[in-house]
């Protein structure tokens, strides 16, 4: 799966978690840049993450995310082949 792939299912992903027509996954989005982006939203893009990309996450591979570009790093690498 390419990156821009993964951004754009991610950016899906915050639209509906958030129902914010206009977010845009980029790689510098973390939380503190949505002030809807709680631990039960956190929880709801994981899941929603796991779902589009049929990959599944390790509680400590998501302590380490500092942003969005690292969770789309770490997808990027549970896809490959």
């Amino acid at each position: 799966m390419t990156e821009p792939e993964i951004f754009d299912g991610l950016t899906a992903i915050l639209r509906q978690v958030f129902d914010d027509p206009g977010i845009v996954a980029t790689p510098d989005l973390s939380a503190r840049d949505v002030a809807e982006w709680d631990s039960f939203n956190h929880i709801n893009i994981v899941v929603a993450a796991e779902m589009r990309f049929g990959v599944s996450f390790k509680s400590s591979e998501l302590e380490e995310l500092r942003n969005v570009g690292d969770f789309a790093a770490l997808i990027q690498a549970k896809t490959l082949p």
